[in-house]
This record gives structure tokens, sequence and C-alpha cells, in this order.
């Protein structure tokens, strides 16, 4: 996370108006008018910014006299040193949870991969959200049963093991648990009818929703046989947990509305279990849980990303379903044009990539895996022996566990671990930072795409640093307006440049 003692009030304020849960346990809000201090994400009326104050730490918000907050509980675990990274550690078990990791790992699965014994991670995951993982993961497995039983025609006992069940009778029983009803008291009269392969849901996104810059930025960098795109529609192969599948995603501007809209998606899958896993990662690739309203006001005085926003409301940061994936396609581009990245990555699948058994239209490859690129020569890879290098030490960095790049890495571990790497540097990290784990606060200072825009709208391209300080704490958002605004005057969106 980007250290909290440069971010300045302004951006606090603006993390605190969006109720922003990425920047909990990053600083925390100490209210003069009530003597308490919260978390940024408290559902508490936001008060004004002249009667708030801003500390690094709990311990610091104490030391000046402030009491802790009776709805947000920031310091559910009183005492306990470890509660300056709770809340980023619950956001990180509930973004794997949400990838079905309790459902098929378990919870030692799951409090291995974040670095804790599976009783610690229940204590904090119980003071934090008030459940532990195992009725996370079950409520979890509710919502999204109750979204397939409303918006798709699977049977029962397909929407059962969809949503992660490990029989009908569990099922039955949580639903009517959970919502007073059974299955087809949800469905209502509509009944069963026969489906196909294909499962099309609606993936919920507040509006406004910019979809056509969204579509414009995946479409550039369209890698054939594992994705393609449109006239309003993306689609690519995804290595999903127990089978490979696919998805389409119909991507359209959709206007403000005062609240949600829906994305349709559909999507095959080898595998039904696999589906709440696939829902999660498109979500995350069409950025779905973006505030576009707070972020847009963020900027609306700004005068460089001002303009640009009205320009575009709602614009995204295009995220990436495999995280892996996301990093090997960073460095392939070190250096070069985003069509010339293209054209290696294209090579490699095609020599690499696992073929798919169902390949239908222009979907027929998985991505090479870490594992497989992680036993190539790099003298025999089509690119400068120094970045075939760095490219095969990522690989067996990432095969190996070493660095973990799903939504549940810590981010600023991962990012120390990327750099000790030879030939990863700033730029790399920072890139795989913004769109495989989502940060919201990351600005590329060495982008030549970066630079180009700032140079056209008369800006001196070495003070971009400085500029960007007071694009905090969406940084990432305002550096895609700039990406964007050369794709809408047609030129090379970015050549890729790494320290």
């Amino acid at each position: 996370m980007t250290p909290t003692t440069r971010l300045d009030d302004e951006s606090c304020y603006r993390a605190v108006k969006a109720r922003d849960r990425r920047f909990d346990g990053v600083f925390y809000t100490a209210v003069r008018t009530t003597g308490i201090y919260c978390r940024p994400s408290c559902p508490a009326r936001t008060p004004a910014l002249r009667n708030v104050t801003f500390h690094p730490s709990a311990a610091s918000a104490q030391a000046a006299g402030y009491r802790a907050c009776k709805r947000c509980l920031p310091d559910a675990t009183p005492g306990s040193p470890d509660w300056d990274v709770a809340a980023d550690v619950a956001g990180r078990a509930m973004r794997l949870i949400g990838d079905g990791v309790v459902d098929r790992e378990g919870v030692e699965g799951l409090a291995a991969r974040l670095g804790y014994t599976s009783r610690h991670l229940t204590r904090l995951l119980t003071a934090e959200l008030g459940a532990g993982p195992l009725a996370l993961a079950r409520a979890r497995r509710a919502q999204t049963a109750r979204v397939l039983i409303e918006t798709t025609d699977l049977g029962f006992a397909d929407v059962a093991f969809a949503a992660g069940f490990a029989s009908v009778r569990q099922f039955n029983d949580t639903v009517r648990e959970v919502y007073a009803a059974t299955p087809s008291e949800l469905r209502g009269r509509r009944g069963r009818r026969q489906t196909s392969g294909a499962v099309t849901m609606r993936i919920a996104v507040r509006t406004p929703f910019a979809g056509r810059a969204l579509l414009d930025f995946l479409a550039t960098r369209v890698v054939p046989g594992v994705e393609a795109a449109g006239d309003g529609w993306y689609a690519r192969t995804l290595a999903l947990p127990h089978a490979a599948g696919t998805v389409r995603v119909e991507l359209s501007d959709l206007p403000a509305t005062g609240g949600t809209a829906q994305v349709p998606a559909t999507f095959r899958l080898g595998d039904l279990r696999d589906l709440g896993t696939a829902v999660e990662r498109v979500r995350r690739l069409l950025d779905a849980d973006c505030d576009p309203v707070a972020v847009d006001e963020a900027f609306a005085g700004d005068p460089l990303v001002g303009p640009l926003v009205r320009r575009t409301p709602g614009l995204r940061v295009p995220g990436h379903v495999d995280g892996a994936e996301l990093a090997v396609r960073a460095v392939l581009g070190q250096q070069i044009s985003v069509v010339q990245a293209r054209t290696i990555a294209t090579g490699l699948t095609r020599e690499h990539g696992v073929r798919l058994d169902t390949a239908e239209g222009e979907l027929t490859h998985l991505f090479p895996s870490a594992e497989v690129l992680a036993e190539l020569d790099p003298e025999d890879l089509p690119m400068p022996r120094a970045r075939g290098r760095a490219l095969v030490g990522l690989c067996s960095a990432l095969a190996s566990g070493d660095i973990a790049l799903d939504r549940g890495a810590d981010r600023d571990e991962a990012r120390r671990r990327l750099l000790e790497l030879p030939g990863i540097g700033p730029w790399t990290a920072d890139y795989i930072a913004l769109r495989a784990l989502g940060h919201p606060d990351v600005f590329l200072p060495s982008d030549v795409g970066v630079r180009r825009a700032l140079q056209r709208a008369g800006r001196d391209p070495d003070a971009g640093s400085d500029l960007a300080e007071g694009w905090r704490p969406w940084r990432s958002y305002a550096q895609e307006h700039l990406w964007h605004s050369l794709h809408a005057l047609d030129l090379e969106p970015t050549t890729r440049e790494d320290d």
C-alpha cells in the first residue's frame, strides 16, 4: 500500500467520503467533534473535513486522546500489534473466499495463503467481519446460489454445485435458512427451461460505466487464441481450478442511473463448480467494485484530469483474470510497443499454451502457465537475452510460490519480491500492482504513454510524479484517463519502459 505518510489530508478525505475499504489499515480518521477515531470505511455519516485529522496507526489516534468507534471497531483486537494489518488481511481473505479458496482448500489452505495459522485468521476475521472463514464462505455460496437461481435457467442441482455446495441437501437447507424461502420460491413462476452449455449472468457495476473505453483498452492488447474482441464485446479463455472455460462480456457505456446496472457475461465452463470463481475473476477484469461517482468527483477541479473525466465518466482501471499471466505479459512489454508485445505473446501461446479440447471460434488456447515457461531456455526466447532471463526468473518464482499475484496477495510484499528479481524494475512491479492486484493508487512516471499524454497536455513529463501527488488516493484512475486520452487521438497507447 502507499505509505500513509505521503497521503495528504485531502487525499485521505476522498477515501473516507467513498468509504473505500481498500484504505482500511492504511490510515485512521479522528473526529474532533465526537472524540472518536474510525477506519476509512466506517458507515457513519462522513464528518466535515475541518473536523477530522488523520493518523498512521490506531496507537497514534489513541495517543492523541481519541476513542475507538463502536461501529467500525478500528481496534477490534485491542493491544494487538497485528491490528494495523487486520483490515488488509480481512480484505485479502474475502477476495480469496470469493475466488472459492475455502471450498477447494479449506480454512487451512486460506490461512496458508495469507501467512497465518487457521486459528489466528479466524480470530482476525471474526473481530473484523463478525464471522469466521467457514461462515463467510457459506454466505458467499448462498449469495452465489441466489444470483444463479434468479438470473439463470440452471436446474437446482446444477446451481448447488456451481455455487460450491457439497450436496443438494446442504444447498436447500442453506437457502431456506438464509433467505427464509425455498429455491423454488426464489425462482418464482419461471420454472426450469432446458439450457445449453452456456450460462449467462448479469454482473452488477455501479454507474456511470465507460464500457466502450474498457473494451478499447482490452481490444488493443488481445492475444489471438487466448482473447478476441469485436463490436461491443470481449471474450477470452479462463484457466480455472477444475477445468478450462471461456467468457464473453458485452461492453457498452452505461450512463449514471443513481445506482447499479448490469453487464451481461456468458460463461462456457468445463466444470460448473468453477462458475463462482469465474464470475469473481471477471468482476476483477471489469473493476466492478469501483465507485465511479466518488472517483470522478475527486478529479472534478483538476485542470488536467478534470476535463478527461468529463469526456469519459466512469472510466475503469482494467483488471485481469490471472495475475501470473498479466505479470508475464508485463515483462514481454518492457521497452517495446503494445503491438510488438502482443506478437511475442501470440507466438508463445501457439508454441507453449494448452489447446482447448472444446475450442470454438477464435478462442483456442489457454495462455502458457508459469510452470511451463519456467522450464524454457532464455536463449530460445524471441526477445533480448536479459529480458528472456527476467521472464524465466519471474515464472520460476511464480511456479514455486515465492511470489503470489492473486487478489489475496499483500501488495507491498508482492512488489518487494518482484523488485528483487533481476530485470524487474518499478514499471513492471507497479503495472502488475495496477492490473493484477487491483491497486487504486499507482502511477507510472516512466511509462512512455503517460509521458506522451502529459506532453500533449502541455505539461512537463519529468514532473509527472509531482503532478500525480494531487491525484491521490486514486492515481490509478488518473493514469487510465491519460492512457485513454491517447487512444481517443488514435495514438499508440503506450510503449513501455522499465528502470
